[in-house]
């Protein structure tokens, strides 16, 4: 659906070329294979999810969505709590803060019970943090490794531009599993402001918890990444390594850091949460259906990006092509490119309505992307498609809710899902953009419910007039055209003619960004 530009990365690969400095990584040939057990159906969650299957699900997965970041973590705070034989995690990013430290404290106890686990993150959020890396790697029941790492005898920026479109490309995946019984799928990274724990920022996200055998697919996914080329252990990709003593202090500051949160205004919130309350009264309803997990293969991420065999996209396909009456889309990076245009276009001309929800300018966290997003705004609205963008600001309610915390100032969206025809679903790490496409490594699950669609479905349809801005097109009597944006304000409706809440120095910033030849890497 895009093309690529490679006039830029030309440009900057010359720069470096004369600057000098290559990045060398060292063999990764000593890695050990390892897999999924197989052996967990004795297992508390094997008990309870196949009990859940036959009764409930007529042998159908079962899936349980998790909207609110206290819900997220605490379902992950309960599973990593009861696991018994492994825990699988796959994430592009791993914040060293609250949250990060508190599930890291979850990992070690569940590791010090006995318990296998496997940390797989991307390099893009790991500098400065090695011996962390090999603190954790450590422990005889933890295993650590790096996705696509950067070379430690050299500067990253160095190595941003001399390798531009290599180190560029990310494993943006993200899944959560325990005991091969149990997984977490979705748009979350490990880090405050994915499970409302920022005070400034809050990320409107998406998980959904599963059980049956789509956890096995995606078991497969994260063993293909996990003993992937590109998968570094630890120990081979970093020389400098803490002593014994300061590996054991590391390990008793993250513990007392943890106790010292027993009573934090988050750890209230989250004994606080909806899932909490339905747990505590034993009133956790699952949604059943057939899945299909699908993910790019890792050798998308040194391959060419003609290589489509290997791409998510090539299995999402058959599924938009199938659209026959509506598609509701939630994406906070939308790039749609002129082929993403005409196939939108394609789909309203057959009388399917199409539902876009991304971020404004003010609520999006990354300006560079909605440069690329807004020129093709009038495309999109002449194309008959319905256009929605992201409130940044919380409501007084929407802060309260969140019991104490603190209440973050501005909401952005993150989640990532589409609702196909209130049949199915998608949710997982893919955003409608030319890096998911084709630079980034992506992950999903597709649900066949007619119940879980039409749930979403619903909800977007109830609160889209209450917490976004639509779009409209309108053409002055010079045939001009410009956009509306139609929102509320202290509960009354407001028109805007420039992207709401955002300066001109903003909005002239974004403006001179859509000219770079870029778009390719958005």
């Amino acid at each position: 659906m895009f093309t690529n530009n490679r006039f830029l990365e030309t440009l900057v690969v010359t720069f470096l070329l004369l600057a000098g400095g290559c990045a060398s990584l060292p063999e990764n040939n000593n890695r050990q294979a390892s897999y999924a057990l197989t052996d967990t159906d004795d297992t508390t969650f094997g008990h309870l999810s196949a009990k859940r299957i036959q009764t409930e699900g007529q042998g159908q997965d079962g899936f349980l969505l998790l909207g609110s970041g206290l819900d997220a973590f605490v379902a992950r705070a309960i599973l990593t709590h009861h696991a018994e034989r492994s825990i699988d995690l796959q994430y592009y990013l791993y914040h060293s803060d609250l949250v990060g430290y508190l599930f890291l404290d979850l990992l070690v106890k569940a590791a010090e019970r006995g318990v296998r686990v496997r940390l797989l993150v991307d390099d893009m959020d790991l500098e400065g943090r090695d011996a962390g890396l090999i603190a954790l790697d450590s422990h005889p029941n933890i295993e650590m490794r790096v996705f696509n790492p950067f070379d430690r005898q050299l500067g990253r920026l160095s190595q941003y531009v001399s390798g531009f479109g290599s180190v560029t490309r990310r494993m943006h995946n993200k899944s959560f599993t325990v005991d091969n019984q149990v997984t977490v799928v979705g748009g979350r990274n490990i880090g405050n402001e994915y499970f409302d724990a920022d005070p400034t920022l809050e990320f409107a996200d998406l998980d959904v918890m599963a059980i049956g055998g789509v956890v096995k697919d995606v078991s497969h996914s994260f063993d293909l990444y996990w003993n992937s080329e590109l998968s570094y252990p630890a120990t081979t990709l970093i020389d400098e390594h803490p002593s014994e003593e300061d590996i054991k202090a590391m390990y008793r500051d993250l513990a007392e850091y943890a106790e010292q949160q027993k009573d934090s205004d988050y750890m209230n919130a989250l004994q606080g949460s909806n899932l909490a309350h339905r747990m505590r009264e034993k009133k956790v309803e699952y949604i059943y259906g057939n899945a299909v997990v699908v993910y790019d293969l890792p050798e998308k991420i040194s391959s060419d990006r003609d290589a489509t065999e290997l791409h998510l996209m090539t299995q999402l396909e058959p599924y938009f092509e199938g659209i026959k009456s509506e598609l509701i889309i939630f994406s906070p990076y939308f790039v749609p490119g002129k082929e993403g245009v005409e196939f939108f276009k394609s789909l309203t001309e057959k009388g399917v309505r199409v539902k876009i929800l991304t971020n404004s300018l003010a609520s999006n966290d990354v300006s560079i992307v909605h440069a690329g997003y807004s020129k093709y705004r009038k495309a999109l609205l002449r194309a008959g498609v319905e256009l929605y963008e992201m409130d940044k600001k919380l409501t007084r309610n929407q802060r309260k809710e969140k019991k104490g915390v603190g209440g973050s100032s501005k909401a952005s969206l993150h989640a990532k899902s589409f609702v196909l025809d209130r049949e199915k679903v998608f949710i997982g790490s893919l955003n409608l953009d030319p890096r998911s496409f084709y630079e980034n490594s992506e992950i999903g699950v597709i649900i066949e419910s007619s119940e879980m669609a039409a749930a979403m479905a619903e909800k977007f349809d109830q609160n889209i007039d209450k917490d976004t801005f639509r779009l409209e097109l309108v053409t002055d009597e010079e045939d001009n055209e410009y956009i509306l944006w139609h929102g509320h304000e202290d509960g009354e409706k407001v028109t805007f003619e420039v992207d709401p809440y955002t300066s001109i120095w903003r909005r002239m910033g974004v403006g001179f960004m859509r000219i770079l030849p870029i778009e390719s890497q958005l």
